[in-house]
């Protein structure tokens, strides 16, 4: 009789209570996505604030603020859409508020020419606060405990750009139930196969004499 693969065993019975951890825990991920949801809803009908100056949570997302820009520093380019829904490119000014802290990013609006230069050298801004860009790896932002970077999309476009489409709640992922399923369904597709396997492994062989006429 064959023996029993215990280091085999070991490791396939790791493999599966870490899917099952996973699950669980994305199942958790899915009770805070629920209760941020609802502070963002409740968010877009508080009054302005000013625009928070140090490196906050998530908080504040879709609410209303004021900020001031004393000096544009440098401007990013990225892909987005204008309030008329056209599809275009942003235009995020990088503002100094201050001799020191951190700089405060404003969209400023969207072009339809990605090599578009704005003109507009700075002053007050009225929006709503959502997060700034994030160009680390997505395995990377899941796991990483630092709050997102916060940014400011004006509610009145730069000279020349047409104004960005407010955040929008709906465009939120709260996914986290579909990937708990499939965690859960990983470990049990695991388990039947690795049984399945023992039992072919464990099943007598018939000898080679034995099948002789």
């Amino acid at each position: 009789m064959p023996r029993f693969p215990l280091i085999p065993t070991i490791v396939v019975a790791l493999a599966v209570a870490l899917m099952i951890a996973l699950g669980v825990w994305q199942l958790e991920r899915r009770g805070e996505k629920l209760a941020a949801l609802q502070l963002y809803a409740q968010n877009l009908n508080k009054p302005k604030m000013a625009f928070p100056r140090l490196p906050v949570g998530d908080e504040n997302l879709f609410r209303r603020a004021d900020a001031f820009c004393l000096e544009v520093v440098g401007w990013q380019s990225q892909g987005g859409r204008s309030a008329k829904g056209t599809n275009g490119f942003r235009h995020i000014a990088q503002c100094r508020t201050g001799a020191e802290g951190p700089v405060l990013l404003i969209d400023m609006g969207v072009a339809t020419n990605p090599s578009f230069k704005p003109v507009w050298k700075g002053g007050q801004v009225t929006g709503t606060i959502t997060h700034a860009p994030d160009h680390r790896p997505m395995l990377a932002g899941m796991f990483d405990t630092e709050p997102k970077h916060l940014m400011l999309i004006s509610e009145s476009a730069a000279p020349g750009l047409e104004p960005t489409s407010k955040p929008d709640l709906s465009s939120v992922p709260n996914n986290h139930l579909s990937y708990a399923v499939q965690w859960f369904l990983f470990a049990l597709v695991a388990s039947v196969i690795y049984v399945l396997a023992l039992r072919w492994r464990q099943k007598p062989q018939a000898s080679p004499s034995s099948s002789r006429p």
